[in-house]
């Protein structure tokens, strides 16, 4: 048994350092297109691939695969608006009027949603930090998030984040080589218990109304593909249009593969439902997975974290005019963040991120359905009506997992 233990370990390492490799591949690595994915696929399949296995089984059983088609079903329908925005709106020199009056107001609701989406990544971070550890508890966990929130803070005032986003693209190739691996630890696991009947087909626990609400409160786990719009310095409109469309599909093969196999070879009804139990998850499947599965939660939360920091102190100074400098962006973010840390759990946390998200996305598809009307382009305007429809709704109904 431990020679097949250490064949199995052995297998995802080497899964891992060959997708590391070719991450690291100069022709990959430089080439505009994957650069350009790259940013958006990183930021869709990366806290989500943590909680998403967990909150999936346990809620919906068997139909966990369905519920995550969903999702990323949706996001694809909400970037859908976004790619046209870029194509009809960003790549021509002046805009509608009208967008002109509701992009000020879109940045702001963005904003917001990286104020929330900061304390999301953070509280992630505090509770795979402490969790291999003897201090594996709540309190411990958040005041580990509390400790990188003053961190964070304290760089933002004194040195800038160049240092710490410089953190990002190594992170990014540590987080994708990682879930290679924990993808082949789990497809090999997955055809073992095929092959001896033991696959598991559990029922949902959560039905009707609230699994419907449930969904519109898991959005922000498959967010991230809207980075491209923001990327209209490095990249032209055509490359951020296909890579974002790139990003999304490349990030639903990967989900999809995952919920699949985690979903019908792991029984998550022997685990309690909280932000770490993944871990607990996956380590039948391979004792080296939840060390690098750890690793790669604690790189790409903190990245995330100062990325979207970053992002929300300069939206905030765009739209007050400079009149919130980004410094104190940086502390109303803190004081926000470490506010929600200690008043919310992780769910809930995930639940009003989803929704800010969602009233952006909303606004975003109201700007696209507003350039599709003044174009006469009414094929369009059907499709992104029903987008903004939607978004209002996951805003407004969007709930937490109990």
């Amino acid at each position: 048994m431990g020679a097949i233990v250490q064949m199995l370990n052995a297998a995802i390492l080497i899964t891992v350092l060959a997708c590391g490799a070719l991450l690291l591949y100069p022709k990959l690595a430089n080439a505009p297109m994957w650069r350009a994915t790259i940013t958006p696929l990183a930021s869709i399949i990366g806290s989500g691939f943590l909680v998403l296995g967990p909150i999936l089984g346990v809620s919906f059983g068997l139909y966990a695969p369905l519920v995550m088609l969903t999702l990323v079903v949706i996001a694809y329908g909400f970037g859908s608006t976004i790619r046209y925005n870029i194509g009809r709106i960003d790549a021509v020199a002046h805009r509608p009027a009208v967008v002109e009056r509701i992009e000020p107001f879109a940045s702001m609701v963005l904003a917001f949603a990286y104020i929330i989406s900061v304390a999301y990544y953070l509280n992630l971070f505090g509770a795979f930090g402490v969790s291999l550890t003897p201090f594996d508890d709540p309190y411990y966990a958040k005041l580990l998030t509390t400790a990188v929130f003053l961190l964070i803070l304290i760089v933002g005032w004194t040195k800038g984040f160049a240092a710490l986003e410089r953190m990002e693209q190594i992170s990014v190739g540590v987080k994708l080589a990682i879930i290679g691996g924990l993808l082949c630890g789990l497809a090999i696991h997955f055809g073992d218990t095929a092959q001896n009947g033991a696959l598991t087909f559990n029922a949902a626990n959560v039905t009707g109304w609230s699994a419907v609400t449930l969904i519109f409160g898991l959005i922000v786990t498959v967010q991230g593909f809207e980075t491209s719009r923001y990327l209209g310095r490095h990249y032209d409109a055509k490359t951020r249009i296909r890579s974002m469309r790139l990003a999304q599909i490349l990030s639903t093969l990967i989900y999809m593969v995952y919920i699949v196999l985690l979903t019908y070879a792991l029984s998550p009804g022997i685990i309690t439902l909280d932000e770490t139990s993944i871990i607990d998850m996956i380590a039948v499947v391979a004792p080296i997975l939840p060390v690098l599965l750890v690793a790669a939660a604690l790189s790409a939360q903190f990245s995330a974290a100062v990325a979207d920091t970053s992002g929300s102190g300069g939206l905030m100074a765009e739209v007050s005019k400079n009149r919130i400098p980004p410094h104190l962006a940086y502390a109303i973010l803190v004081g926000a963040g470490l506010f929600l840390t200690w008043t919310l759990n992780i769910f809930e946390i995930i639940s009003y991120a989803s929704r800010a998200f969602a009233a952006y996305y909303a606004i975003q598809a109201g700007i696209a359905a507003t350039s599709a009307w003044l174009r006469r382009d009414m094929k369009k305007l059907m499709i992104f009506t029903p987008l903004a429809l939607l978004g209002i709704c996951i805003a407004v109904f969007g709930q937490p997992v109990e």
